[in-house]
């Protein structure tokens, strides 16, 4: 959860609402992704999804089994189905979403029984720093 806090604080550097994402396998990280959807003019272009992409590249399939992604937010909808149709094994994020999760807050696409995929859960991990620098970016957009 450093690593995706780290690239959560780029994206904030970049004017990004700091949101960063990794995705380790077998113990080497092998994508990242931070907010970008300002600077690449792509309303897709969050930190979950980047970090998949750059995922699959890295090991050459789109079915990243084995993989865990973490994340410094809940993520929203698209993220989460990426996520369940990335076919990862585990999700770990800090911050709950009320006003757009969809991994337990709003909906719960990772473990929907429909769903021909589950993903395990995890919240909570650097809870207190993720939300600080998430708090911090919108009290200086407030000002």
């Amino acid at each position: 959860m450093a690593e995706a806090l780290a690239e959560a604080r780029l994206a904030a550097a970049e004017g990004e609402v700091p949101i960063g994402a990794v995705v380790v396998c077998a113990g080497r990280l092998v994508g990242r992704g931070r907010n970008a959807r300002e600077r690449l003019h792509d309303p897709t272009a969050h930190a979950e999804i980047l970090a998949l992409q750059e995922a699959a590249r890295a090991l050459g399939r789109w079915r990243l089994t084995g993989a865990t992604i973490y994340a410094t937010l809940e993520p929203c909808p698209m993220c989460a189905g990426a996520v369940v149709n990335a076919r990862i094994d585990r999700l770990v994020y800090a911050v709950p979403d009320p006003k757009a999760g969809a991994a337990g807050s709003l909906f719960d696409l990772p473990r929907d029984p429909r769903l021909n995929h589950r993903v395990e859960v995890a919240s909570g991990v650097l809870a207190a720093e993720c939300g600080a620098v998430l708090k911090e970016f919108f009290r200086a957009r407030r000002k």
